[in-house]
């Protein structure tokens, strides 16, 4: 027990962030299904929202042995029949483990990580989502024609002085990566802290049942 608490990881924003974003997605999961987080982090997000959301099963992922070991540690701890062990997932791969969800939720990765992890994120929901499935995405983002709070724009600056390749990136660009690979946005909700909860959604094939 106490090897299994050691491997936790804590992230402050996750704590933070946690009960805004359950609201949302109680309003846009579907009743039953598969979610696929993609870069699960420390597992504190896998773990809350599969004991808050046990009508779904949840599938957590991450590129990095350390995460996958605290998202273990997590799943461990809660005994949720609905919460599965983690699967090494890299965003950007050509290929993923994981081969069908019917939900994929991105939290805070985008901004942390290179352009490329957000292409392959696109094309990876766009091969595993069924039509009608949802992407979800949480974060900063830079918005054309709204003013950028003081405090995105400082943080994107301290983020492109760790790593060139990292920043807070434009909605319009990440919508417009999303067509590319067949998805719509369906809905942008403003968050705290001057974050963003955006859904895409893959479209049915016209007059298909909903």
């Amino acid at each position: 027990m106490c090897e299994t608490r050691s491997m936790k990881r804590h992230a402050p924003a996750t704590e933070r962030n946690r009960e805004p974003l359950l609201a949302v997605l109680r309003e846009v999961l579907p009743a039953t299904g598969r979610v696929l987080e993609v870069a699960s982090g420390t597992g504190q997000h896998a773990a809350w929202f599969a004991r808050a959301l046990p009508h779904l099963t949840w599938q957590p992922t991450d590129v990095d042995a350390e995460s996958l070991e605290s998202i273990e540690a997590w799943r461990a701890g809660e005994d949720l029949p609905n919460l599965l062990p983690p699967r090494q997932l890299d965003a950007s791969a050509a290929s993923w483990p994981q081969a069908d969800a019917d939900v994929i939720l991105n939290v805070n990765m985008i901004h942390i990580s290179p352009w490329a992890a957000c292409q392959g994120l696109m094309r990876g929901a766009g091969r595993v989502l069924p039509p009608g499935g949802l992407l979800i995405l949480y974060g900063p983002y830079f918005v054309e024609g709204r003013q950028t709070a003081p405090s995105n724009l400082e943080f994107d600056a301290s983020l492109r002085a760790r790593n060139p390749a990292w920043g807070v990136r434009t909605l319009e660009a990440v919508t417009a990566e999303a067509a590319l690979n067949g998805l719509e946005r369906e809905r942008v909700v403003d968050m705290p802290s001057n974050n963003l909860t955006v859904v895409f959604r893959k479209p049915r094939p016209p007059g298909s049942p909903r």
